[in-house]
């Protein structure tokens, strides 16, 4: 699944991720046999058709305006697939994974095991929330597990530029997270200087990473102003996204001072009707942009 656009189905029904290889353009190889020999060739062919497909899957999330991402941590694990299953149903853009270690932040979830159950399940695009220490250390498991975004924080990362840089050459949309403390200022070597189309999104927390349940801190609103700023200066999209405490009440705010990928929780996973509640999430979201 990960840049191009493509129209999403009906809310009810699942999402091809593969297009055909008839719409994916090789470079002609000027008659010479490349390494490996014909072979190599097909596994070329293979590796940029999936990258393609990925990339325009995270695009087409946002061809009906804002997107809210159902984070999967409160579902029923014991029923992971029919979760899955259920929220492409009702509507789901994208699912948002939050991976958390128990150091970076106290609470522990799951890791690419469960990350590539998922993304096995999943015919929409899957965003991975790395709340973890040293993420550059794990970015390739979550490669391989099949991850079409991934998130990282700040906060976490020793260097910036090379754990983008290795998402960007496997074809996976690399995002950078900020937690509420942090100030955007943290982000500008990335967002304003010569690396600008490194960073393909920032994700803005508002609330303390790591708990669900928490109120929602006007601060994000402010950052997300603040970033959307950095947008007029790059040829690629930066996409803007928030989480936490999302609801009826704060999801229009958010849109309105730029957010487009938003991550709601209980709002969606708490209520009784998966499709009603993102359905009223997304409009309240369209209202406020």
């Amino acid at each position: 699944m990960h840049a191009g656009s493509k129209t999403l189905p009906p809310p009810n029904e699942a999402v091809s991720t593969h297009p055909p290889k008839s719409d994916v353009c090789v470079p002609d190889s000027g008659g010479l046999e490349p390494v490996g020999g014909r072979a190599g060739l097909n596994r070329l062919s293979t590796e940029a058709a999936e990258t393609a497909a990925r990339v325009a899957s995270v695009e087409s999330m946002l061809s009906g305006g804002p997107a809210v991402l159902p984070s999967l941590l409160l579902c029923d694990f014991g029923h992971l697939h029919d979760e899955v299953q259920r929220l492409q149903a009702a509507g789901a853009r994208g699912l948002h994974l939050d991976v958390m270690d128990g150091r970076f932040v106290p609470q522990l979830t799951y890791g690419p095991v469960v990350v590539e159950a998922i993304c096995r399940s999943a015919r929409v695009p899957v965003d991975v929330h790395l709340m973890i220490e040293d993420p550059a250390s794990t970015i390739d498991a979550y490669i391989a597990a099949g991850a079409d975004m991934v998130t990282l924080h700040v906060e976490a990362l020793a260097e910036l530029r090379p754990p983008l840089e290795k998402l960007r050459d496997a074809g996976v949309v690399g995002q950078l997270a900020i937690s509420p403390a942090t100030p955007v200022a943290a982000l500008e070597p990335l967002l304003s200087g010569a690396d600008r189309e490194l960073c393909d999104g920032v994700l803005v927390m508002s609330v303390e990473p790591g708990f669900g349940g928490q109120a929602f801190l006007p601060v994000a609103l402010e950052k997300l102003i603040a970033l959307a700023a950095f947008r007029e200066h790059r040829s690629r999209p930066l996409r803007l996204g928030i989480d936490g405490g999302i609801s009826i009440s704060t999801i229009g705010p958010a849109a309105a001072a730029g957010a487009e990928l938003i991550v709601a929780g209980s709002a969606v996973l708490r209520s009784n009707d998966y499709a009603h509640a993102i359905r009223s999430l997304e409009q309240t979201a369209r209202d406020g942009a």
